[in-house]
């Protein structure tokens, strides 16, 4: 990676190992838009999601940060909804 690029690393907490390896495959099935401008590593350690991004601006670092947190939280959202958990509470 070039020394000029610009790295923003974030850890999601989750509930679970479980539901942090649920959003990473999910995640992980889309490419970057722009694969010469942006780079992404995601990880599970423990509960965490942990996401890196290189990127090549300032700019492009706070759009696919945004993009990728717009991503989790609706994960976020589907996985309360629809998860294990859901099945207990219908009952």
């Amino acid at each position: 990676m070039n020394e000029d690029w610009h790295t923003v690393t974030v850890q999601i907490p989750f509930a679970s190992n479980k539901h942090a390896s649920i959003v990473k495959q999910v995640i992980e099935v889309d490419a970057e838009l722009q694969p010469r401008a942006v780079k992404r590593e995601l990880s599970v350690q423990d509960d965490k999601l942990m996401a890196t991004f290189h990127t090549f601006t300032v700019r492009l670092a706070r759009l696919t940060l945004n993009a990728f947190l717009k991503n989790v939280d609706l994960l976020v959202r589907i996985i309360e909804q629809f998860g294990e958990d859901a099945e207990k509470r219908i009952s």
